[in-house]
């Protein structure tokens, strides 16, 4: 009986685990370009990055519309948003879901930020935050900071969501009082 539980047991690891080491490409690093897209947001319009250019961007992506944990990062967001003004900033939310599961989510968390549907996940995959599980694909959290020349200046591959809206506000003050830098994390 033990010997079919850890055979049982090694199959679950290779059919979880496997696909998702196997989908994550590179993300981008400090200090190169930040890959460039068009993606529909919650309206329907296309959303560019170039459309951002000499502003900075936070470009976060999360796994699921209305989920506990991606609901409390993006209405962290939200509360925040004359404070990004204040740094020139935009954030901008991307996930796999669809057009219309954004602007639900958007509609019941009071959301007036852009959130950007990847259904393609070719937008997700050039950041290296495409989670493969098999059966499902979906963003890993992962925040890119971008400066206002279009360059990567801040990489979070490891998110806390109830605080990391307060983080990307310290590091955008860090930035912009000491005329710019950029660290990976």
């Amino acid at each position: 009986m033990l010997r079919i539980v850890l055979i049982l047991l090694v199959i679950a690891v290779v059919v979880l685990l496997v696909p998702r080491l196997l989908s994550h490409s590179v993300t981008p690093s400090v200090g190169s370009d930040a890959p460039q897209f068009t993606l529909p947001s919650q309206e329907g319009a296309p959303v560019s990055l170039s459309d951002f250019r000499g502003k900075w961007v936070v470009l976060y992506f999360y796994p699921k519309d209305q989920t506990p944990g991606c609901s409390r990062e993006a209405r962290n967001f939200q509360a925040d948003q004359s404070k990004y003004a204040e740094h020139n900033t935009v954030v901008l939310g991307v996930s796999v879901d669809s057009v219309d599961s954004h602007k639900k989510f958007c509609a019941k968390e009071g959301l007036n930020f852009k959130l950007l549907a990847d259904t393609t996940h070719t937008v997700t995959k050039a950041y290296g935050s495409l989670t493969n599980l098999g059966v499902a694909k979906f963003a890993s959290r992962h925040t890119f900071l971008i400066d206002p020349n279009g360059k990567v200046a801040k990489v979070y591959t490891s998110v806390d969501p109830a605080r990391h809206s307060a983080e990307l506000l310290d590091q955008l003050h860090q930035f912009q009082t000491s005329g710019g830098g950029a660290v990976a994390r």
